[in-house]
């Protein structure tokens, strides 16, 4: 466990985001037989016996960390290293770390949690938001102090769906367009240069917000990606999965699930419920965050 956790205890089963929705232990699976981006892995069928777990109806909002910070003094990723990745649009202060092949990004230096758009930015404003600028290891930190930890692919699917009929996003298959404002919070218009915001937001939405799932679970699209315990791997045998593959476990990377307020279906078609992507443990951004999950 991290070091930086100060005086962390662990277990104490606190539910700080508030609602669980508890899933009954079944078969299920991860994957789609009608893959849009094949080199994701996401086409590739991966079953499991799922044990009783409980998630949480929510992403973990600012509100919820700041308390794990308080009562640990725990320091994140992009506190220690002094920089985090910031979409352009959202930037406001800060000088920038050189990029490269992402014009749409910049490393801006004290960029973090606490100040998600960069120097003078806060989140007093946004305390029901998702908190971004998190790693897999700062979450997976704060999934043990309040006695969860996160959820597996095949777990994040399955409450996705609402169990285990194959539908494309959670509230079924109909496709949201530029022009629709009830599905989810994703880009809107042409990416990156203009966002119409008919879903209200150009950033990040309040963590419950738009209509839940049958299972009562909120923005399981769109707002910001969510990061698995699963090692990023696609289980494939051709050269370029293999070259994938290698470079995931370099870096190790985690499965991030759900999509971001930055996805558009010309750009990152990632915000159906099959759809994957991997990134460093200790990678930080302002559309990454997390849910937990509770073993039953």
């Amino acid at each position: 466990m991290d070091s930086a956790l100060g005086n962390m205890r662990i277990g104490e089963c606190r539910h700080v985001n508030g609602e669980i929705v508890w899933i009954d232990a079944c078969k299920s699976y991860a994957g789609t037989s009608r893959p849009e981006i094949p080199k994701d892995g996401e086409g590739i069928i991966r079953n499991a016996a799922l044990r009783r777990y409980g998630i949480e109806k929510t992403t973990v909002t600012n509100a919820a960390f700041r308390s794990f910070i308080e009562d640990t003094g725990y320091i994140t990723e992009a506190e220690r290293i002094g920089w985090s990745y910031v979409f352009r649009g959202l930037m406001t202060n800060g000088d920038t770390v050189a990029l490269k092949n992402l014009p749409w990004w910049s490393g801006v230096e004290g960029a973090n949690w606490r100040q998600p758009t960069g120097p003078g930015s806060s989140i007093s404003e946004f305390e029901y938001h998702p908190v971004v600028h998190v790693s897999y290891n700062d979450a997976r930190n704060f999934a043990s102090w309040v006695g969860g930890r996160l959820p597996t692919e095949i777990e994040w699917e399955h409450a996705a769906r609402g169990g285990t009929n194959e539908i494309r996003y959670p509230w079924g298959n109909e496709e949201p367009t530029d022009d629709r404002a009830d599905f989810c919070n994703i880009w809107q218009g042409q990416f990156p240069h203009h966002n119409s915001c008919r879903d209200g937001y150009y950033g990040t939405a309040p963590a419950r917000s738009f209509a839940p799932n049958c299972y009562g679970l909120f923005n399981m699209a769109g707002n910001v990606w969510e990061w698995c315990q699963d090692p990023f791997r696609i289980r494939s045998l051709s050269r370029q999965a293999k070259q994938r593959n290698l470079e995931a476990k370099q870096f190790d990377e985690r499965v991030l699930k759900g999509g971001s307020f930055l996805c558009h279906r010309s750009a990152c078609w990632r915000y159906r419920i099959a759809a994957r992507s991997g990134r460093p443990t200790d990678n930080a951004t302002s559309n990454c965050g997390f849910r937990v999950v509770y073993d039953g």
